[in-house]
């Protein structure tokens, strides 16, 4: 596995921009349209299970379940800037994750900020 199968984030050609802060420099936010999320939930298959409980007994990282993690956390992401995109933002500030467990079965990760229409300053 490469470092792209460990990574995130969105092209420098994206045309909804997500930050994690406040504001972004050299752009005034002319309106807020209010909070935008996007939800997965993802349960692992029986051979990440063993792979994993396998691999905890002897320590390390475990990829296949990291490389599963990096794929949720990225279709959260994309869910996110869809339903921004579809209430006429053209960026989220202070994007953050949330990770839980989902009825013990899987992991819910949810990527959520605020919606806003951004221009240069």
């Amino acid at each position: 596995m490469g470092i792209e199968d460990f990574g995130g984030g969105q092209t420098p050609q994206a045309d909804v921009l997500v930050v994690t802060t406040n504001d972004v420099p050299g752009y005034q936010v002319t309106q807020v349209i209010g909070e935008v999320f996007g939800l997965t939930v993802r349960s692992r298959h029986l051979g990440s299970q063993i792979g994993a409980g396998l691999k905890s007994m002897i320590g390390g990282e475990l990829k296949g379940l990291t490389k599963t993690l990096v794929e949720t956390r990225n279709q959260a992401m994309e869910r996110l800037v869809d339903q921004a995109r579809a209430r006429g933002a053209n960026a989220v500030l202070m994007m953050r994750f949330d990770v839980s467990e989902a009825a013990e079965v899987g992991t819910e990760v949810c990527a959520y900020g605020t919606a806003a229409v951004i221009s240069k300053a």
